[in-house]
């Protein structure tokens, strides 16, 4: 793939609604995708004429477009001018080249990890049906296509740096059995702090962390890391986990985990519906200690797909995305 597979970023357009994005904390690997395949100008994926491409980049930051065009006084005619945006630029080079109409879109993708991003199609299903949406909220019951879109993961990355400070300890000087830290967003978290919030030792949820505590030094501790469901189905949570080194507990709804494609998230982490919250403890304490070193060890096998590398680095989280895509690629006849 990384010999074969071309991309080419579309050059229309301008900063800041284009070309450029988030670098840091909640939204910040939409930025770094967009900076890393187009802005930087140095990936091996980049195609050096739209005529030797696999699939074309729609280089549109949806962060950017909030940051510039959403009025908290008329929050309503956000969803409409995001819309156009997206819309006119791709009816712009789809007029200018052949790309769009020979594929009807099916080799064009889009990447975003703001909440208002799986919005963009719904005004027009039929002009976006086959259009590839990269997202990190990747909610079936929103519309999301595994066969069609790619999930992509969830980074709150610090100013500056591409990871958080790690504190890893081996599994056998983990004194915590489970955590989790945040704030009360969606349904999900409200229901495990109705049953967790600061009421147990072992189970360690809090939405503010106590004071003199270290968030990363916890992580490292634990052998269970709470990865809820906020406002939207993915969690950075998952990511930090991983880099812990700490096992993932997933509790979501409709969610499509990323690189499912060539994972098995069941060899590496737990998974819990959210009804079972009341059951966290029982749950986790039941799984035996041999289960939860081999979940352990597979965890820090599989972490490297999910670090994130500037440049980007063969089996990264950059490249395994783009094997997800090219996977989709693959399965299009141009006509």
């Amino acid at each position: 793939m990384i010999k074969r597979f071309k991309i080419w970023v579309y050059k229309e357009g301008e900063i800041p609604l284009f070309h450029n994005g988030p670098m840091s904390y909640i939204y910040s690997i939409e930025g770094q995708f967009i900076d890393e395949l187009d802005s930087s100008e140095k990936s091996p994926f980049l195609a050096q004429h739209p005529d030797e491409a696999h699939s074309f980049f729609v280089p549109v930051s949806v962060k950017r477009c909030a940051d510039f065009l959403y009025d908290r006084d008329e929050p309503h005619w956000f969803h409409g001018r995001l819309v156009r945006i997206v819309t006119d630029y791709i009816n712009v080079v789809a007029q200018k080249y052949p790309y769009w109409n020979r594929s009807n879109g099916a080799d064009h993708f889009m990447v975003s990890c703001h909440d208002w991003a799986p919005e963009i199609i719904n005004d027009d299903p039929k002009f976006f049906k086959n259009f590839i949406r990269v997202l990190c909220n990747a909610n079936k019951s929103e519309g999301f296509q595994p066969t069609r879109d790619v999930s992509l993961p969830e980074y709150n990355l610090p100013q500056n740096r591409l990871s958080s400070p790690s504190f890893y300890q081996p599994p056998e000087n983990r004194t915590v059995l489970a955590f989790f830290a945040g704030g009360a967003h969606g349904d999900i978290r409200k229901f495990l702090f109705e049953h967790w919030r600061d009421k147990d030792d072992e189970i360690q949820v809090h939405e503010y962390l106590p004071k003199g505590q270290n968030y990363n030094e916890i992580m490292g501790n634990t052998k269970f890391c709470l990865c809820p469901s906020g406002s939207e189905v993915a969690s950075p949570r998952v990511v930090e986990a991983m880099s812990a080194g700490c096992v993932p507990v997933l509790i979501s709804e409709n969610y499509t985990v990323p690189l499912d494609d060539v994972l098995d998230w069941t060899k590496f982490t737990i998974q819990i519906p959210p009804e079972k919250i009341p059951e966290l403890k029982t749950i986790l304490k039941a799984v035996p200690y041999s289960q939860f070193l081999k979940l352990q060890k597979r965890v820090t096998v599989v972490r490297r797909h999910f670090e994130l590398n500037r440049p980007a680095k063969p089996f990264d989280v950059f490249h395994m995305v783009l094997h997800s895509l090219w996977l989709r690629r693959l399965n299009i006849r141009l006509h």
